[in-house]
């Protein structure tokens, strides 16, 4: 830590190094010019100063010239150094005073162009003076930064906005076919019971996408209003990683799927069960959804020093590497084409992250053709003053 601090102070002052040394010579060649000038004022003046004295002393005082010559000669020709030490001094103070205004006057004009240029939409460079370079970089960073961010925020309003488009448009197919059902049902009383069965089951297949369909409505819109409030405690990581897979075994049956759970019996963590039961869902559902028929998806933990590590293994497609670093982003979705029956909102992924974050762990991805790996890594235990965080 003592270290760190160290070489961020060595790197503080010198970013100044430039701009003292010019400050510094700047103000030595003001300095010897200042003299030189007096000095030279003095050579080519000199009798004519004198003499001026003393008439002036003549005709204002009325003394006698022998008298001026004695007076000029005891108060400013025997004091004449100490004379041009405070003509120069004075000389110096004020060109020191207005340059030196001047110069800093010069660089905050600089510094305040280019922090008008952070918020341009153009691609130029901020520019400063060489001495000011490190500010220069700094201004250029941020800019960049900022360029980045507004872009995000740009592509995140624009995911957002098509998943909208989307899911509006997906929601109708499904609406539609509810009423188209149930409009033969009514006008039709004396269906076969076959036939009635029938449409009623696809009718409730139907009604049950539809109720998907706008539960993702109501996900996008609570996304980003909510506030992340966890109610951490003892979890039976077993228990809960046994009861998800047994919960999923519906979804499991018609690609002949299968989840195998390895836990070591007693293991717990201490975290949000609700919060942690979304986390691994969304997880699992991804590794449903992707998996290659007949292929065991494999859920596994242990603990490593003061940590738990859970990983969610399936044998599918490989995601391609491009979007493994977006893959945890809001609204991003695999499965671009949107598939009616798999196709999300995209905040799976995302919101396991914000969890996971909050219980200050942290989620990733590996992916190959052989399989892919959700790793998630949990604090086993924390403090009791953190519980309520």
């Amino acid at each position: 830590m003592d270290i760190k601090l160290k070489s961020k102070r060595a790197k503080r002052r010198n970013n100044y190094t430039k701009l003292k040394w010019k400050v510094f010579l700047q103000m030595l060649l003001i300095t010897v010019a200042s003299a030189v000038i007096v000095y030279l004022l003095r050579h080519i003046l000199r009798g004519q100063i004198g003499n001026r004295i003393v008439r002036y002393l003549v005709n204002a005082f009325h003394f006698e010239n022998s008298d001026a010559q004695e007076i000029y000669q005891l108060i400013i020709r025997n004091n004449m150094e100490m004379i041009l030490f405070i003509v120069i001094l004075i000389f110096l103070l004020g060109i020191l005073f207005r340059f030196s205004v001047s110069w800093f006057t010069k660089y905050f004009d600089e510094i305040s162009t280019g922090m008008d240029k952070l918020t341009d939409e153009s691609d130029d460079e901020i520019t400063l003076s060489p001495e000011l370079d490190f500010m220069e970089n700094k201004l250029n960073q941020i800019k960049n930064n900022l360029e980045k961010q507004k872009k995000a925020a740009i592509d995140a309003e624009q995911r957002k906005n098509d998943l909208v488009v989307y899911l509006a448009h997906d929601i109708k197919t499904p609406l539609t076919s509810v009423i188209g059902y149930l409009s033969l049902l009514d006008e039709a009383p004396d269906m076969p019971p076959e036939q009635k069965a029938k449409y009623i089951g696809i009718t409730l297949e139907k009604a049950y996408r539809l109720e998907q369909l706008i539960n993702e409505f109501f996900e996008i819109t609570r996304f980003n209003l909510q506030t992340m409030v966890l109610n951490k405690e003892k979890i039976n990581l077993l228990f809960m990683l046994q009861q998800m897979a047994d919960e999923f075994y519906p979804m499991l049956t018609p690609k002949q799927n299968q989840m195998s759970v390895n836990v070591p019996d007693g293991l717990t963590l201490w975290g949000d069960a609700d919060k942690l039961a979304r986390v691994f869902n969304n997880i699992l559902k991804n590794a449903i959804a992707y998996s290659y028929e007949n292929s065991i998806i494999d859920i596994s933990a242990k603990q490593h020093d003061k940590n738990i590590i859970i990983t969610f293994t399936n044998q599918g497609n490989p995601i391609p590497r491009q979007k493994l670093g977006t893959i945890f982003e809001k609204f991003f979705r695999l499965d671009t084409s949107r598939s009616t029956n798999t196709g999300g909102a995209g905040l799976g992924l995302a919101i396991a992250k914000e969890i996971v974050n909050a219980h200050e762990g942290n989620i990733s991805v590996q992916s190959n053709t052989e399989k892919t790996v959700f790793t998630v890594v949990l604090p086993q235990k924390q403090e009791k003053d953190k519980l309520s965080a």
